[in-house]
């Protein structure tokens, strides 16, 4: 087991990670930018080094600033939360050369399954159904039109190097096909440094549903069962839960197998996501592998009672997973809320400041994963996620009106938040009898 652990994140999943490490005996360096100088959390780290101004990509995202401080501070393994640098084939091999373990898959695997057109290719390979989609990445507009009229529309546009919902637009038309390839080339580029772009099938309505993996480096895999994410804004999650109210057992048997194969099929070690889609009659679609700690990772917790990032952390350091797929027995239903400083009334539009007032909900099977308290201020140079609401009940039923009444116990003054959208969502008729899909959520907010 490692000793000590740089964490190369900030926020809420920084504290998750040092309160793992802290209760495996591992002393934990936190990083931190100028802005996030005051963050509350950084208390709790053995060590803290500052290694740059504000912004991402001369702090976080700085390669070189990161290694320096690891190496300074003695530390074994670096811990790359998700999003910055989490992905990054680049970062992992530099940690690889410099002696440091990355708590991840390898370099060679990230960069295999970073590109989501090879990723759909290795899929394929291993007998799992993609999504009809270019067999290479997209070239021309020219081109791109004569494969979408082949596919027939509509098709979504994706950037191949793609994450978070960036680089992806839908086209009805060759007309929004031009525009939408501009756009998600542009955004792509700016992403992920990578304009690279393939085209699917729009597969509507469907549900977005993943299966959460942990393989050892003795070629051990399991799955932890599944999440349902279907309910999500322009590709960016909102509310997650496990299991999946349209998931039937057969259905989740597949999912597990599918999601175990195409771990297998890459060497895939550490935790990761293998993500689907599932249409109206059933069938079911890879379409990428998230390779890096999921943001819902708590909702697989609760049900399991593993702790994911311990998890992580061991299979790092080299040790072998310590259960079976017989040993996984999933129990109850659990749920989880991104609550985000946006204002939902006006088109999401971010809602930094300082917080004038923080009181987190509590009570039997509630969770909350922040890094905020009274007095934080909401930086507008970071993602807008400052809190996680988690709870798990025996029942779906019961886990809804648990949430919402933890939702409503919730006060956080001096920004907007997505709480108010949640509450209204959670009593929906449609959301209380499991009948959602990806367009779930643009439909409510055009009502």
């Amino acid at each position: 087991m490692f000793s000590r652990v740089l964490i190369a994140n900030r926020g809420e999943i920084a504290l998750r990670i040092i309160r793992a490490c802290r209760e495996l005996g591992i002393e934990t360096v936190a990083v931190y930018s100028e802005e996030d100088r005051n963050a509350a959390y950084l208390r709790f780290a053995d060590e803290t080094v500052c290694i740059g101004p504000g912004q991402s990509d001369k702090s976080y995202l700085d390669i070189s600033r990161i290694i320096a401080a690891a190496e300074i501070a003695s530390v074994e393994a670096i811990h790359p939360g998700y999003g910055f640098l989490s992905e990054n084939g680049h970062f992992a091999g530099v940690c690889r050369s410099c002696g440091i373990e990355f708590i991840g898959p390898c370099a060679e695997v990230l960069d295999l399954v970073g590109n989501k057109s090879n990723a759909r290719k290795c899929a394929a390979a291993a007998g799992v159904p993609v999504i009809p989609g270019s067999d290479s990445l997209a070239g021309t507009d020219a081109d791109a039109m004569e494969t979408a009229r082949k596919l027939g529309y509509p098709v979504m546009i994706k950037a191949a190097a793609g994450g978070g919902g960036k680089g992806m637009r839908s086209a009805h038309n060759d007309i929004s096909l031009a525009g939408g390839l501009r756009a998600a080339k542009a955004e792509a580029a700016a992403s992920f440094k990578d304009s690279s772009l393939y085209l699917e099938k729009l597969i509507k309505p469907a549900r977005h549903v993943e299966v959460q993996i942990l393989a050892d480096q003795f070629g051990n895999v399991v799955h932890l069962g599944e999440r349902d994410c279907s309910l999500q804004r322009r590709h960016q999650k909102l509310i997650e839960e496990t299991p999946s109210p349209a998931v039937t057992p057969e259905i989740r048997r597949r999912l597990g197998a599918e999601a175990v194969a195409i771990a297998k099929a890459v060497n895939y070690t550490n935790a990761g996501t293998v993500e689907f889609l599932i249409d109206s009659e059933g069938r079911n679609y890879f379409m990428e592998l998230n390779a890096r700690i999921q943001v819902e990772h708590p909702v697989t917790e609760a049900v399991t009672g593993i702790d994911l990032v311990k998890e992580q952390i061991r299979i790092a350091s080299g040790e072998r997973l310590r259960f079976s797929q017989d040993d996984v027995a999933p129990r109850g239903c659990a749920i989880e809320c991104r609550i985000n400083a946006e204002d939902p009334s006006c088109d999401f539009k971010p809602s930094p400041g300082r917080i004038s007032f923080y009181y987190p909900p509590g009570g039997k099977g509630v969770r909350v994963d922040s890094h905020i308290h009274s007095g934080y201020v909401v930086s507008p140079r970071y993602d807008s996620l400052i809190a996680k609401l988690i709870v798990h009940q025996d029942s779906r039923q019961d886990a809804i009106v648990c949430m919402r009444r933890a939702l409503e116990e919730f006060i956080i003054d001096g920004v907007q938040t997505t709480i108010p959208l949640y509450l209204e969502i959670l009593g929906h008729v449609d959301f209380v009898n499991g009948r959602v899909d990806t367009g779930f959520v643009e439909r409510f907010l055009s009502r």
